[in-house]
């Protein structure tokens, strides 16, 4: 009786060894001086000895002994990796080879996929062969990408890496201290958190480009700090004599203040769902405000509208050349523990009332932090509205704070459309909040 999941594992492990040989052939290092051992037959067959020796493994053990399955799909394995290695060794030893062992590499691959299909995982090993063909043919187009990764960007990922990988699974869980508010692994949960949004901020910044507009520019500083981006825009804007740049600059300050909404939604959902979903429907006029707005001035000035090159100079100060930004990321956690102890506090001294009000304060000196904290505080049902309250009146006090600034430190010209443009994102924070209000 014909047994058809086995003829398709069978069928895969092949299948799997032939896409490879295939590229491995069609890129050309089966010819030439450096041309290696195995094409698309040999590697289906590499492929076929892997499924074979899978199926082997996983033979019942009543019907060829105790041992013999594994004894025989062991022996297929290693002879398929001995004619591999004896391959590499031969081409090696021949006059003017260059020293490149990718082909032979991937032959051990091919067998260690056939084997995981003949096993019965067929679709892992077609999804795993899917991605090392797909790894083989970009080959120039990988070594392009490394050339343009600086030391300090790799360093970064490999911290980051670290961090996650290495440094989480060994941070407790639990709470611990005064009204149960230090939470060590969820502290460094949000250290993660932060550093990847200033990686994803920062990577944006190199493929967009920070010479493409000052909108794009706010809009990509406020991936890390609006604050910031609002405060150099208002100081640059004194720099500019004939004030040619205060609709840019009020724009790209906009933009700063409106992906903010975003980042409070991204950080809250992520940390508590519920918490994220009531958030939306109070920061939401405020979000779709600042987006009218910035489509409403890109679309008038379409037709006038060019490269400016103060990019670098208007916020790279501001942003920092760090691409997680981990040394604001551990600031960040501090201040974000410093906020729950205080969160904790005010809410056995005062209640709901005196968190509403601690979230004016706190929104003037960190919205993430408080975001953080109340996202924490509604993890309890009875406290999801008020928390994503708080989380408004803090954006609306924010938003207060950077509307002075505009003022404070702003050209005159620039100062008047910042400051309506500031005054319209607040009016519709303002209703978000008085609708959404518990």
């Amino acid at each position: 009786m014909l047994d058809l999941p086995l003829a398709f594992d069978l069928l895969v492990a092949t299948l799997v060894g032939l896409a490879v040989g295939v590229e491995r052939e069609w890129s050309g290092h089966t010819q030439g001086p450096d041309g290696r051992f195995g094409g698309a037959r040999t590697f289906a067959l590499l492929g076929a000895i892997g499924g074979f020796a899978g199926w082997f493994l996983r033979l019942d053990q009543h019907i060829v002994g105790a041992f013999g399955g594994v004894a025989a799909g062991s022996l297929l394995i290693a002879g398929a990796l001995a004619f591999v290695v004896a391959a590499y060794v031969t081409a090696m030893r021949r006059p003017g080879t260059s020293t490149d062992s990718t082909t032979e590499v991937v032959a051990l691959l091919v067998v260690a996929l056939g084997v995981t299909s003949g096993l019965g995982f067929r679709t892992a090993a077609s999804a795993a062969a899917a991605v090392v063909v797909l790894l083989l043919a970009e080959k120039s187009q990988l070594q392009q990408a490394l050339t343009r990764v600086a030391p300090h960007e790799m360093r970064a990922a490999l911290q980051f890496a670290v961090l996650a990988l290495v440094i989480l699974p060994l941070i407790p869980g639990g709470a611990f201290g005064p009204y149960d508010a230090f939470q060590p692994r969820q502290l460094w949960i949000v250290v993660l958190i932060f550093s990847a949004l200033n990686f994803a901020g920062y990577v944006a910044r190199r493929v967009i480009g920070e010479t493409r507009g000052l909108a794009v520019t706010g809009l990509l500083g406020g991936l890390v700090s609006s604050t910031a981006v609002t405060l150099t825009f208002s100081r640059r804007s004194r720099d500019d004599a004939g004030e040619t740049l205060a609709l840019p600059l009020a724009l790209g300050v906009v933009a700063a203040c409106t992906v903010l909404v975003p980042r409070v939604l991204i950080i809250s959902t992520m940390l508590q769902p519920a918490v994220g979903v009531a958030a939306t429907l109070i920061l939401g006029p405020a979000l779709l405000t600042g987006l009218i707005l910035i489509g409403f001035v890109l679309w008038r000035e379409r037709g006038t509208r060019g490269r400016s090159q103060v990019g670098q100079a208007g916020v790279a100060a501001g942003l920092g050349e760090n691409p997680l930004g981990l040394w604001s990321s551990l600031q960040m956690a501090v201040a974000f523990q410093l906020v729950l102890f205080v969160v904790a506090w005010v809410q056995r001294a005062a209640g709901e009332t005196g968190v509403l009000a601690s979230a004016t304060l706190l929104g003037l000196t960190d919205v993430d932090a408080l975001t953080v904290s109340m996202a924490r505080y509604g993890a309890d049902d009875a406290h999801v509205r008020i928390a994503a309250a708080a989380m408004g009146i803090g954006v609306l006090s924010n938003t207060m704070l950077k509307l002075a600034l505009v003022l404070i430190l702003g050209a005159p010209r620039y100062r008047r459309r910042a400051a309506a443009g500031r005054a319209a994102w607040a009016a519709a924070a303002g209703f978000g909040v008085a609708l959404g209000w518990p």
